[in-house]
């Protein structure tokens, strides 16, 4: 498992392009929303999920989340690079066990797309928010554990998707959805009362909630948020346990 963590690592060291393409599109993003749609953005009365902070205060947590998954993306995508390079067939007929694949996969991934979106938190300092050592050690864990949840969504689904671009598709299809209704742009008190409902039910919500938190933020009852956050995490790792434990469908 070390070893093929350790693979992982060392991809993402060789490619500089993935590197800079997963941290600078949430902050190119997190600037121009920032910036350019700052007094369009009426704060939420007290009381609601996020409260009393100004825009760019409140979208860089949706930013960093973005940053994990943008790069969870990519990681579950080398899945598919590795069955086509033949180098999952050589590791599925070795001695090693079908957990130590899935759990280097769900950790190599998880810990790149932490460290990435970490590289964002330094701005709420730029913000005025006063986050602390504590606030610092609540957000990685609260990303890391989002990125587990996405690790495992993306690694279950590039299980059974043959080609990069259907991949691609898919996950657009079902993450993209998620972050925009996770509260990460525009507020769950400002929705509709339909789209309220499954803003609630996003675990990316709630994995988002114990960021803004973490910053200082009001963010709601931050019990209820880290129970669905690490409920999250756990249903990745269960996801990507489970898919990587059955046969295969096609290479």
């Amino acid at each position: 498992m070390l070893a093929l963590t350790r693979r992982e690592l060392v991809r993402i060291v060789r490619q500089p392009s993935r590197l800079l393409a997963s941290v600078a599109t949430p902050l190119l993003v997190w600037l121009l929303l920032g910036s350019g749609f700052a007094r369009s953005f009426q704060s939420p009365a007290e009381g609601s999920l996020v409260a009393g902070i100004e825009y760019g205060a409140y979208l860089l947590p949706g930013m960093a989340t973005m940053t994990v998954l943008f790069s969870s993306i990519f990681g579950a995508m080398s899945l598919i690079q590795d069955r086509h390079e033949g180098f999952l067939q050589s590791v599925l007929v070795s001695p090693t066990p079908r957990w130590a694949i899935a759990a280097s996969k769900l950790l190599g991934s998880s810990l790149i797309a932490t460290a990435q979106a970490v590289c964002l938190l330094p701005a709420a300092f730029l913000l005025g928010d006063g986050i602390g050592a504590a606030g610092a050690g609540m957000a990685v864990v609260a990303l890391l554990c989002t990125a587990i949840g996405i690790a495992g969504l993306g690694l279950a689904c590039a299980w059974w998707v043959d080609s990069t671009q259907g991949f691609h598709g898919v996950m657009n299809l079902v993450l993209l959805p998620m972050w925009l209704l996770s509260g990460s742009v525009f507020p769950v008190a400002g929705a509709s009362g339909w789209m309220k409902v499954i803003m609630m039910a996003n675990p990316v919500t709630w994995c988002t909630a114990v960021l803004h938190n973490a910053l200082g933020h009001n963010a709601g009852d931050p019990v209820v948020a880290w129970a669905v956050t690490v409920g999250f995490a756990c249903l990745g790792v269960v996801l990507g346990w489970t898919t990587l434990g059955r046969g295969i469908r096609r290479f």
